[in-house]
């Protein structure tokens, strides 16, 4: 039975695609969705692809993935500077958690180079584009296949 995984995506990346494609390319949500399900079954993961611009939408769908997924993906979005709400409901659910940023944080504004998720999660991978969601399903599946 595959594993299951929930890659979910916070604030304002329902708009890739036509948001500053110069900063986060010309590749929309519905094409990351396509090709994460894509890796995800040649992985062997059942993928769940969610999206919300909602911070409490968000707690509640990492909440709920507790026993129905084996693992996250996560793009908080700007969430990611300012939500210890949503660093809170990872740590409690427990679930390994990858955190994803289609560009590289660290190169950028001074207030996006801190991250709550990051105390919390497995490992970050930013600043490759929408191939950075194919590589935290490569992450994650190692990670849950690996022997304790």
């Amino acid at each position: 039975m595959p594993l299951s995984v929930l890659v979910l995506n916070g604030p304002n990346l329902n708009l890739l695609g036509t948001r500053q494609p110069e900063v986060y390319g010309t590749t929309t949500l519905a094409d990351i969705e396509r090709d994460c399900r894509a890796k995800g079954q040649a992985l062997g993961l059942d993928v769940e692809f969610r999206h919300s611009n909602s911070e409490g939408e968000l707690v509640d769908l990492i909440h709920d993935a507790r026993g129905r997924h084996a693992g996250l993906i996560l793009n908080a979005g700007a969430y990611t500077h300012t939500s210890i709400a949503l660093m809170d409901a990872i740590s409690s659910v427990e679930l390994p958690t990858v955190e994803v940023h289609l560009s590289n944080i660290h190169r950028r504004e001074p207030f996006r180079h801190h991250s709550y998720i990051a105390k919390v999660a497995l490992g970050q991978i930013c600043g490759f584009g929408a191939f950075g969601y194919l590589m935290a399903l490569e992450a994650l599946a190692h990670h849950l296949r690996s022997p304790a």
